[in-house]
C-alpha cells in the first residue's frame, strides 16, 4: 500500500461502539481537492477517515480510533450510530450530480490495498456503501462501483447467483440488514450494490438476487 498522507480534520469525536464496518462513499463534488478541503473544514460538519484520489493517493483526515462524521442519519442491522461503528472512506468521484464516471483502476487498486490493510487489523463484519445504510438519502458509491472486484480480493461479498426467495422482499432485506421503512428505497439501494443491471431493466429477478445474497452472507458482508 502506498504511503498515507495525513491531513488532519477537526471534525470528529469519541466512538461509542467497537469498529465492525467499513462504509464506502463517493465524494460527489466537482473536484477531488474541493472534496478534501470540505472534509477538513472545521465549519463543514463532515469528515472521513480516508479519502482516495483518482490517481491512488490516499489521505487520512481522521484517525481510525476516532468517530468521523461521514454516514449521517443511517441504519444497519438495528444500529443507527453508523459513525461510531465504522471506518468511512471517501472515493473521489463527481457522483450523480456532477457527471458520474467509472472509477479508475489506480483508484480502485489503492482502495483495495487500504481495505486489505484495515481487514488485517480489525474484525470487520460488513463492507457497505453509503446508500446501503442511508437508502432514502444517498446513492453512493453507486451502480458503477466495482463491488465484484473488491470481493475477488476478499473485501465484502458478491454473487451472480439467483435463488428461490425465502420470504418477501421486505423480510429478506431486513434480514440482510437494511432499513425497510421505505421499501422502494431499500430495494434500489440493494440493486445499486448487488444487482446494478436491474436499474437498467425491469429488475424482475431482484427477489431471487436478494435471496442469493441472504444465503451467501449469513452473518458477514
Amino acid at each position: 500500500m502506498r504511503p498515507v498522507l495525513i491531513c488532519p480534520s477537526p471534525n470528529f469525536n469519541r466512538r461509542l461502539l467497537p469498529i465492525d464496518m467499513i462504509v464506502l462513499h463517493y465524494t460527489g463534488m466537482k473536484s477531488e481537492q474541493t472534496a478534501l478541503d470540505r472534509l477538513i473544514d472545521p465549519t463543514s460538519g463532515v469528515s472521513a477517515h480516508y479519502v482516495v484520489f483518482e490517481n491512488g493517493d490516499i489521505y487520512n483526515p481522521v484517525d481510525e480510533e476516532s468517530r468521523a462524521w461521514h454516514a449521517g442519519i443511517s441504519f444497519w442491522r438495528g444500529e443507527t450510530d453508523t459513525n461510531s461503528r465504522s471506518i468511512g472512506i471517501e472515493i473521489a468521484n463527481p457522483g450523480h450530480e456532477f457527471g458520474y464516471t467509472p472509477f479508475p483502476d489506480a483508484q480502485i487498486d489503492a482502495l483495495i490495498a487500504l481495505c486489505k490493510d484495515i481487514l488485517s487489523r480489525r474484525r470487520i463484519l460488513a463492507v457497505l456503501g453509503h446508500s446501503d445504510v442511508a437508502p432514502t438519502r444517498k446513492q453512493d458509491p453507486g451502480e458503477l462501483f466495482p463491488w465484484s472486484k473488491l470481493a475477488e480480493n476478499g473485501i465484502g461479498f458478491w454473487t451472480n447467483d439467483f435463488c428461490q426467495p425465502v420470504g418477501s422482499i421486505k423480510q429478506m432485506l431486513s434480514s440482510i440488514g437494511y432499513d425497510t421503512t421505505d421499501l422502494n428505497a431499500a430495494t434500489t439501494a440493494f440493486q445499486r450494490h448487488f444487482y446494478p443491471e436491474a436499474l437498467l431493466s425491469d429488475g424482475k429477478r431482484t427477489a431471487e438476487r436478494i435471496s442469493a445474497v441472504l444465503k451467501g452472507v449469513s452473518h458477514d458482508l
